[in-house]
């Protein structure tokens, strides 16, 4: 059957077109993308930082909600990146499933230092917690995810969630949680002072993640050896508790950016917190390799997602 699609400029502020109205914004343009297996809304401001303007895509199911919402936060070493990348294929299936997306973006380590990212990620929850309404989700469904620095987005969203310090509500939406019910963590840094430990006798040319031109460096502000207690506030093993939501872990033992010991160690204090989590090494594989993306951990990725969900 062929697809039938229609496409809309929304804009709010100053103007309402097509009858739309997209609750809690203020001045906002984007684009909306429908056909028979749902809407895409893109460039939807869910924020503002200073002159910055936070925007995510919203993939959502056809028919009637509330749909449980996952949250993807893309990689790219802190320093780049878009919320349109979606490394994790097969995510955008999960509307198929009845399931929505968001993809969001974040400042990056060259725009603000740590925690803003943390408290983009957070005002992005709030945000879409804000407007369940509008675009029927439900509000105590919600799984945040990603690869990489993303991951680590992903995890302190789930290990922070009472932690008033790590949260900006003038962001907006502040009465509104920013708490997610799961984690999907694709090899993310967990601890920065030991991320320099376990890299693989293989890997050739490692930069020290130390030195003070590295990822970790830019979004701290500082060298982590210089600024330990930094260091420590931003790593997610630091905010650990038994209040922390389930846990999909995915790392390669091959990783020569973020080694496999930094998913360990996480693992690991989720077990003794008595957080329920699954740890799925993957022998040989890299950093951003293709090899994560099989049927086997689709399945396990959906089975994640099913057992939060359902």
């Amino acid at each position: 059957m062929k697809r039938s699609r229609t496409f809309r400029w929304l804009a709010v502020g100053g103007c309402i077109c097509l009858g739309i109205m997209f609750g809690a914004m203020d001045s906002i343009a984007a684009f909306e993308q429908s056909s028979d297996s749902g809407r895409v809304v893109r460039d939807i401001e869910f924020a503002r930082a200073g002159d910055v303007s936070l925007k995510l895509d919203l993939y959502l199911p056809p028919g009637n909600g509330p749909h449980p919402l996952i949250v993807w936060l893309h990689g790219g070493a802190f320093l780049m990146g878009d919320k349109q990348q979606i490394w994790w294929r097969p995510l955008l299936q999960q509307t198929e499933r009845g399931y929505a997306v968001a993809s969001i973006n974040y400042r990056f380590a060259n725009q603000a230092v740590f925690p803003a990212q943390i408290y983009d990620a957070k005002a992005a929850v709030r945000w879409l917690r804000a407007n369940a309404e509008t675009y029927q989700l439900q509000t105590d469904r919600i799984i945040a995810g990603g690869e990489s620095a993303g991951a680590y987005l992903a995890a302190m969203l789930g290990v922070t969630g009472d932690k008033s310090d790590m949260e900006d509500l003038t962001q907006g939406n502040s009465r509104q949680s920013s708490r997610v019910q799961g984690v999907i963590d694709f090899y993310g840094p967990s601890d920065f002072l030991q991320i320099d430990q376990g890299v693989p006798e293989s890997c050739r040319n490692v930069q020290s993640h130390a030195a003070p031109g590295s990822p970790e460096s830019q979004l701290l502000g500082c060298p982590y050896p210089d600024c330990p207690d930094k260091a420590k506030q931003a790593s997610p093993i630091t905010h650990v508790s038994k209040k922390a939501p389930p846990f999909l872990i995915f790392h390669g033992t091959g990783d020569c950016l973020v080694p496999f010991q930094q998913s360990q160690i996480i693992h690991e204090a989720l077990k003794k917190a008595g957080v329920r989590t699954e740890l799925h090494e993957m022998p040989g594989l890299n950093h951003l390799d293709q090899g994560f993306i099989t049927p086997e951990n689709e399945k396990r990725v959906n089975d994640f997602i099913d057992g939060i969900f359902r």
